[in-house]
């Protein structure tokens, strides 16, 4: 059985910091790449940070960029994402999704959450100002 479990979230001071995490199991790894995506109550869904557990490309959102730094564990089969100088408006419900696209030597991200096979239940992030 296929299953991603993000936790990490909760509630965090504007300017304070938060690592979620996505436990991946039922699937081989190192052969998808996870992204996290989040949505805050009536904005459409935004895919925020992705990583390749193939090569370790990584992807940014310019709205966390310099911000969050996502990274892979094989080992654990865990990808996190250190999200530091929180802004209310990262106030959203985060999830990670996996990825099965190859292309040229590795399984890449890509930003399109449809193109996703797998998905968390999600983690709730709360910045208060």
């Amino acid at each position: 059985e296929v299953q991603l479990v993000e936790s990490g979230g909760g509630l965090v001071q504007a300017g304070g910091s938060l690592r979620l995490s996505c436990a991946a199991s039922g699937f081989t790894f190192d052969e998808y790449a996870i992204g996290w995506f989040r949505q805050a109550p009536g904005k459409e869904r935004e895919g925020i940070s992705c990583i390749s557990n193939s090569d370790g490309d990584t992807y940014y959102a310019d709205s966390v960029k310099g911000r969050f730094t996502i990274s892979s564990d094989s080992a654990k089969n865990t990808v996190y994402l250190q999200m530091n100088s929180l802004k209310p408006d990262d106030t959203a419900v985060y999830y990670c999704a996996a990825v099965h696209i190859y292309y040229s030597g590795s399984y890449y991200c890509v930003t399109a959450g449809w193109e996703y096979d797998f998905w968390g239940q999600g983690t709730q992030v709360t910045v208060s100002s």
